[in-house]
């Protein structure tokens, strides 16, 4: 989950090699966010839930 950049973008590349689903460009992603939080991403849909963790 990356705030800034986009499908060619350093993070989204990495992502695509590894297999691995990444969402960007998601504004305010560090705010919404805190450490230890679950989410699901969906890197298709370009999603991301909440699912448990720290208030």
């Amino acid at each position: 989950i990356s705030e800034v950049g986009g499908q060619l973008s350093h993070g989204a590349i990495i992502a695509r090699e590894y297999g691995i689903p990444a969402v960007m460009n998601i504004q305010g992603a560090t705010t919404y966010l805190k450490d230890g939080q679950r989410v699901r991403v969906d890197g298709y849909q370009g999603t991301v839930e909440i699912l448990e963790g720290r208030e």
